[in-house]
């Protein structure tokens, strides 16, 4: 499994996109990400609940997915989904940094990014070295 984050874009009040990497993990049809509930990202998923998403490696070959969806915020999840991510990435909770994390971890709000659709690329082919 490819360990890249989620480029996460929601809508600020005036419509102007933010763009924001989050380590994510793929449950059940849906994207799971956590971050800390006082990030700009919350605020606006609250604001407005849609959002578009981005997975792909920047590096050849290109492929990945991407698509729109609708995301729900939840307190309760944090910090079980925080931890799901400190394995997937950090592999271990005993680094100092998954330590620092984990010490935190009240603070996190999980974000559930539901799919409305979806389109995928893979250039492998074309780009064989």
């Amino acid at each position: 499994m490819t360990e890249i984050p989620v480029r996460l874009a929601s809508l600020s009040a005036g419509g102007a996109p933010l763009l924001c990497s989050l380590w994510f993990l793929y449950d059940e049809g849906a994207i799971w990400c956590a971050t800390p509930r006082t990030a700009k990202v919350v605020e606006l998923l609250q604001n407005d609940p849609r959002c578009g998403f981005e997975i792909g490696g920047d590096l050849m070959p290109y492929r990945g997915v991407r698509g729109q969806g609708s995301a729900t915020l939840s307190r309760a999840d944090g910090p079980a989904i925080l931890l799901r991510l400190i394995d997937r990435y950090l592999h271990s909770r005993d680094s100092g940094f998954a330590r620092w994390l984990i010490a935190r971890q009240d603070a996190e709000v999980a974000i559930r990014i539901e799919p409305a659709w979806l389109t995928s690329w893979d250039f492998s082919a074309r780009m064989k070295t």
